[in-house]
Formats: C-alpha cells, structure tokens, sequence
C-alpha cells in the first residue's frame, strides 16, 4: 500500500472530512487532495506528524489532559 492510500485510509478512519483532516494539520484542502491521489507526498516530517497525533487519538490521550511531571491537576 502506497502512501496516499494510507493517508486516505487514515483519515477515513478518524471518520473526518478533507477539509476537516487538512485543517487539523494546517495543509491546504487542494494538497491533502493531491497526496490522496497520488499526485505528490507529504514530506516524511508530516508524515510521522500525523502518525504520532493519530495515535494519540486512537489511545483517547490529549496534550490537554496530560499531567505533567505525573502531577495531577489539583496538585497532588
């Protein structure tokens, strides 16, 4: 499988729009459109990007809502 079929496939899964998937990685809808055509690719930097957020995603984590240091939000 090509990297365009995996971009679209990924972003079929997360059950988001072009515009939508586009803007939560600040591309242009016309670029995520020519990456899922195969037409050109994202550079390798977007790629991992996308993977590491996604997957974050998929395990339910947010930046937001981790705890940094292990300190919970009341301090403890």
């Amino acid at each position: 499988m090509d990297i365009s079929e995996n971009i679209k496939q990924l972003r079929k899964k997360t059950g988001l729009s072009q515009s939508k998937f586009s803007a939560k990685f600040g591309i242009p809808v016309r670029t995520l459109q020519q990456w899922e055509q195969g037409i050109s690719a994202p550079p390798e930097y977007l790629i991992r990007m996308m993977a590491y957020i996604m997957q974050l995603e998929e395990n339910g984590q947010k930046q937001d809502e981790e705890p940094i240091r292990g300190e919970r939000a009341d301090g403890k």
